[in-house]
Formats: C-alpha cells, structure tokens, sequence
C-alpha cells in the first residue's frame, strides 16, 4: 500500500528578502515526493485547518486569538520570527492540521508523513523559533482525547539538531508523554528545557558518534515510554551542509537515522507519525534531499 502524506505546500507564506527561513522547501519537497513516485498524487493529501478544540488543548486561548486576530506585540512578532499575515495564520493551521491527520493515519497503516510540522519551540502561551503552534503537541493530545483510539501514551523522538524546549515545557508533567531529543549541546534554544531523555552532542559530531548514541539510547527510550504510537521528528539539520546545524551528517549517515528509529518502532509494532522539522541547507536543495530520503526510507515500512 503507497505511503499517506499531507502537504501544506500550497498555503505558503510571504517572506521579507533575506528571510533566513526556507519557505520555499515546501513546495520543492511535494514537487520532488511526487516526482521521484514515492507518493502517488491520490495518497497526497491537503490538511484542513485544525480544529480549535483541538488547538486549544495545548495552546492558551490568548495565545490562540492573538495569532487568529493579528494582535501580537512587535515582541512576539520577533520572538516568533515571521511577520504576521493572514497567510501565516492559515498555513500554522493547516500544518498541524497535517500532523493531526498523518496521526490518524500512522495508527491505521503503521507510519504517515506530514511534509511540514515538527514546530517544537512553541510554547502553550507563545511561539518562538519559526513555530506558531505545536504540531506534536497538539496532535498528541487530540489523540489522547479521542475514544475510538487506545493512544493515551506516546513517544516523541526528537532528532532535529535543535532542543524541542516548546514540547518539553508542554508535557513537562504528563507521565504519559515520553520526550527524547538529541540535539547539538551549544545550539539554539540556548536556555534549553529539561525532557524526559535529552542527549547533548559536541560540534561536528558526525555520524559515527550520533548513530552509536542513537543505537545506545533508543531501545531504552521505547522501553521506558511504553508508547502506543510515535512520533517522529525527522530534522535535515544535522547535515554538514546546514547553516544552523553544526553537526556534520552525512545524507547517508541521516538515512541510517531514518531506518534506524523506523525500524526499532516496526519491531515492537508501535505506528509512527514522522514529521520533516527543520533543515537550513546553504544549499537549499540539499535540504530537499534530506526529507526526501526521509520520506522513501517511510514508505518501505508502510
């Protein structure tokens, strides 16, 4: 069966030139899925807007209007990084509402991608880091809720190079929720939120020593959570080729990531939502290519 995944390229967002965020991988991204067939156009989905009772699950109704209504401070506005537009506001509902359905999914097929997401630095009460809402979090949730689904437990595997400090803060006291992040110890969040597993790694670390950290971690990870369905954050930042990564992967050492996590959730039967998270390739094409061996590397375990 061919590999669910929801883009939410199409609802794009107006830059300022210069802008260091690389809105255009989006569309690159769904361009290059369909085009190299790893997702055939009838399982590529366009979310719908998340739901407000689901977004409010997380997210403080102040948070939540401030955003809808355009009626953050120029502080937030710098916090978050993006001027506000419209178009913002669809597009941070639409890519957790991708997240959301690629959950749905992952339970009824074993793994779904969401071509967006991973929007970790947001807070209940604030966005910051290029993240509006958070996408995990409140996938996470709106799971939890709802009583057609045995899913009160998850795990959330962080593999972006930056700490997930938002989704830390959110599930901070939830028992349910295991947090594991593996990230580059001297990046951005510099203030950094304790999860339930943080693994800091060293500049230019490489591949050797990630995917021995990985392989040492993981299985205790899934252990520990006792999960009923992951979620994955699949970042292209920890490539060499990343202007904000600093850790040095190779593409090949990032598909060994990949396979690794996929197939250590196949052999205890847990589903995964995987998300694309962050990549600032200076090359943005390189980016690209990331997720896209990310995305194959998913469809071989539908």
């Amino acid at each position: 069966m061919p590999l669910h995944a929801w883009s939410s390229a199409r609802h794009t967002v107006p830059l300022p030139d210069g802008h260091r965020f690389p809105i255009a991988k989006y569309q690159k991204l769904r361009d290059a899925v369909l085009d190299a067939g790893l997702v055939p156009l009838s399982h590529l989905h366009d979310p719908a807007r998340v739901a407000h009772e689901d977004l409010l699950r997380v997210h403080t109704t102040a948070w939540v209007d401030s955003v809808e209504q355009g009626t953050l401070d120029a502080a937030a506005v710098r916090r978050v990084g993006f001027p506000w537009s419209p178009l913002l506001v669809e597009r941070a509902f639409r890519a957790v509402g991708g997240t959301c359905e690629a959950a749905q999914a992952a339970l009824q097929h074993g793994v779904a991608v969401n071509l967006a997401g991973g929007t970790h630095h947001a807070f209940a009460t604030h966005g910051e880091g290029f993240c509006v809402f958070n996408d995990v979090a409140v996938a996470v949730r709106m799971l939890q809720a709802r009583r057609d689904t045995r899913t009160q437990r998850a795990a959330i595997i962080d593999l972006d190079v930056h700490q997930g400090n938002g989704t830390h803060a959110i599930f901070a006291d939830d028992a349910d929720v295991f947090t594991f992040s593996m990230h580059g110890g001297r990046n951005y969040p510099f203030r950094k939120v304790p999860g339930s597993l943080d693994i800091e790694l060293h500049d230019g670390a490489g591949d050797d020593a990630y995917l021995t950290l990985l392989a040492e971690h993981l299985p205790r990870v899934l252990e520990r959570a006792k999960a009923d369905v992951v979620f994955y954050l699949a970042g292209a930042d920890p490539h060499e080729g990343d202007a904000l990564g600093r850790l040095a992967l190779t593409f090949d050492g990032l598909q060994r990531r990949d396979t690794m996590v996929l197939n250590a959730c196949r052999e205890i039967g847990l589903p995964v939502c995987v998300t694309i998270a962050g990549g600032y390739g200076r090359n943005i094409d390189d980016t690209v290519r990331v997720h896209v061996n990310t995305v194959r590397i998913a469809a071989t375990f539908v």
